[in-house]
């Protein structure tokens, strides 16, 4: 793959990377939160958990022709939506060969019912449910994105990624050994693993929070409910393996931000929703992560030529540029209906600043 990356002791210059998992929203939520994203970012894998769930391909395009209108209201240009259909234990074979002549559908996301917000639709049985539509996905090359953890009560939340693997991820592979398989927002060492090692076309989302804060960025000085997402941050060590798999130089590993924004007051309710708002300052972020790894040289490689060869399109031609000057997180934005939103890691500073 073509490399581009510029590094001095004051920039990054390297070619405009993906965000392979994002949630956007609609509505007012919708268009205050796109310009952060399409400032850094040339497409977004946009995730289609809405209410009620975007499970058609016609529904996937009023969704994005509802993207398209604010991109045209706010003079937004250069970035492309890339569309999701939620998988449900009523996808159909149709369905997905509609998908597939599309254009604008590139995958197909499974949310285990109760899994995440908004999630209640997802599926319950997915090789027991859905086998005819993964068979047709696996031959017309259609990905399946999965948030990857079981949802049984008797199993430990820390420990859902690791059972769903030997529960569904291994059963999966087996019977469609060469379906092309997201498995999104890894958090442990057990996904990490997997994914280096797995057989077939797999490949393998990491946020920002995974890769720079572990579970007790939770309970610092009491609960910080900006920080809990789904999947939960977890313990140091696969923080450790998260960090050595995103600068690894693997192929398998790219980009996903998995920024979920929730309006703070649902963020600091008595059950506060699960969700980082990371789209503001992804780029500065992710190079955090990597600078303190020692790993800026793979910083490219991960944001912006892995995702585009695992979903086979094209290398975007624009670069962007991260400047070493210090950048101070806002502790809060604006938001949707007058709400706010707040930020991954408010009122924290970072070294390095988005510059284009």
């Amino acid at each position: 793959m073509a490399q581009f990356m510029q590094l001095t002791e004051q920039t990054i210059t390297f070619i405009r990377p993906d965000d392979w998992h994002l949630h956007l929203r609609d509505g007012e939520a919708l268009s205050a939160v796109l310009k952060d994203t399409a400032r850094q970012f040339a497409r977004a894998i946009v995730m289609p958990n809405l209410k009620p769930p975007v499970t058609t391909v016609e529904l996937a395009k009023t969704y994005r022709d509802r993207i398209l209108q604010v991109m045209k209201q706010q003079n937004i240009s250069g970035f492309e939506p890339l569309m999701t259909l939620y998988l449900t234990n009523n996808t159909s074979i149709e369905e997905v060969l509609k998908v597939a002549d599309s254009g604008f559908v590139k995958a197909f996301k499974l949310y285990p019912a109760g899994a995440t917000t908004n999630s209640d639709a997802g599926v319950t049985d997915l090789l027991g449910n859905c086998s005819a539509v993964l068979e047709m996905m696996q031959e017309k090359g259609v990905p399946l994105l999965v948030h990857g953890e079981v949802t049984d009560i008797t199993v430990d939340l820390f420990d859902r990624e690791a059972v769903f693997i030997d529960r569904v991820m291994l059963p999966l592979r087996k019977r469609f050994p060469t379906l092309k398989v997201v498995f999104e927002h890894i958090t442990t060492k057990h996904g990490a693993q997997y994914v280096r090692d797995a057989e077939g076309p797999i490949g393998a989302t990491i946020t920002p929070q995974h890769l720079l804060y572990n579970r007790n960025a939770i309970f610092q000085g009491g609960i910080r409910p900006h920080y809990y997402c789904l999947p939960v941050l977890k313990r140091e060590e696969h923080r450790l393996a998260l960090v050595e798999a995103a600068t690894s130089g693997n192929k398998r590993f790219f980009l996903g931000t998995d920024s979920a924004p929730h309006a703070k007051g649902a963020k600091e309710a008595a059950c506060g929703c699960a969700g980082c708002y990371s789209a503001l300052h992804a780029l500065e972020l992710y190079a955090t992560a990597f600078e303190k790894a020692g790993k800026l040289d793979q910083l490219e490689g991960f944001a912006s030529l892995n995702g585009p060869a695992f979903y086979g399109l094209p290398i975007n031609k624009e670069t962007v540029t991260l400047k070493r000057q210090a950048f101070t997180i806002p502790d809060e934005l604006g938001y949707a209906d007058g709400q706010r939103l707040v930020p991954l890691a408010a009122g924290e500073s970072l070294a390095w600043s988005f510059e284009n």
